[in-house]
């Protein structure tokens, strides 16, 4: 009678021979496991007796499975491992595991069971191993799915705690498990979010630049967190730029870089406040430094950038009243060099070398019209902060 016709009463006794041969097919199936793979005898103790058990439910789930007429998916032969071992051995060991399983069974069913039951068991055994396959399969597609769903809040909760200023080395713990490492350099960028929502082409974009990332969606912005070899702030903003591509239209603001994710928040700080601001800078990059954006950050309030320009770039100015004078009559004659010598009877020459000391003590350059506007901001900023 072929296998799949089977009688109730056959398959049932077929069923009840095999059941008493179990524990001995068991104990071959884990001693040939043992002798052909070696990862197995790597494994802890624990770890080795979780196998034992799904090996033994596989083998009692094939007795089941073809008593009950070969109905159902085996996937509850998976339920005695704890979701850990999923994690220590990959689908590829699994699939092995099976496999060296399966042939144990079939060589067993040679040499314990009746001749008259083999050829039943043996077509038998074939489709329950393939069954046995895909529920493996589907086991660890969810666990994938699981795991990339935890990974993605720990992600956010990291980016998050960046963004409110709440880095600490706990932290920086929290982002080694999602495989972020030490870097040179760590910039915060900020921009809007993109229609279609996939921080997935996002990190596949950062590893083909060779940059560790971390990123999350705040509403409709999108916030990131780059580390890599960053020796600048113009070194970040061109890595920004190398996944540009995956925000949302508008701005990108990259913060200043810092050398430690617990300092993260200083770069995030800046970026958020640049950010803000960024729509009022009609020409700025795409992306932009948060430096960049000084002028436009101090006009809406925020206290870092004023005290950058009234005390940082007015100070390294007004060490030297020639250069301070010079600077403000420069404005004052509508940047024209000729007017400001014959304001402060010098030679146009001298002029010219004192902007240009200007320039490398603040880098900025008073004849380009960005800069300009920078360092009349600051000398306003400057001013007030003296007489306060």
């Amino acid at each position: 009678m072929p296998p799949g016709r089977l009688s109730s009463r056959t398959r049932a006794a077929i069923a009840k021979r095999l059941s008493g041969v179990t524990a001995t097919m068991n104990t071959v199936a884990m001693a040939e496991i043992s002798s052909r793979h070696a990862w197995f005898g790597q494994l802890d103790a624990e770890h080795r007796s979780w196998i034992t058990l799904v090996a033994g439910a596989g083998i009692d789930g094939f007795v089941t499975w073809f008593a009950n007429g070969e109905q159902g998916t085996p996937t509850g032969i998976f339920d005695a491992a704890p979701r850990a071992l999923m994690r220590r051995i990959s689908l590829h060991q699994t699939v092995a595991l099976v496999r060296t399983t399966v042939e144990t069974v079939e060589a067993q069913i040679e040499e314990l069971m009746p001749r008259s039951d083999r050829p039943a068991l043996h077509e038998a055994i074939m489709r329950y191993s393939r069954e046995v396959a895909f529920a493996a399969a589907e086991v660890y597609a969810r666990a994938a799915e699981l795991r990339g769903l935890w990974d993605s809040r720990l992600e956010a909760l990291v980016v998050d705690a960046v963004v409110r200023g709440e880095a600490d080395e706990s932290l920086v713990s929290r982002a080694s498990t999602l495989g972020w490492q030490s870097t040179d350099g760590i910039a915060v960028a900020v921009g809007a979010a993109p229609a279609a929502r996939s921080l997935e082409d996002l990190h596949k974009g950062a590893e083909r630049l060779g940059v560790t990332l971390l990123a999350a969606y705040q509403g409709d912005r999108l916030v990131v967190v780059l580390g890599g070899t960053v020796g600048s702030d113009s070194d970040a903003a061109l890595l920004v730029g190398g996944v540009s591509e995956h925000f949302g239209p508008g701005p990108i603001v990259v913060g200043p870089i810092v050398r430690s994710l617990v300092d993260a928040p200083l770069s995030a700080r800046a970026a958020m406040s640049g950010a803000r601001v960024a729509e009022s800078w009609a020409f700025a990059p795409r992306p932009v430094s948060a430096g960049d954006l000084l002028p436009e950050r101090a006009l809406a309030g925020d206290g870092h950038a004023r005290r950058e320009l009234g005390r940082e770039i007015y100070r390294s100015i007004a060490e030297s009243e020639d250069l301070l004078i010079t600077l403000q009559q420069y404005f004052e004659q509508g940047g024209s060099i000729e007017a400001t010598a014959r304001a402060l009877f010098v030679h146009p020459n001298t002029v010219r070398y004192r902007l240009r000391r200007v320039e490398a003590l603040t880098s900025y350059a008073p004849g380009d019209p960005r800069d300009a506007f920078v360092l009349r901001l600051a000398l306003v900023l400057g001013s007030l902060m003296r007489q306060q």
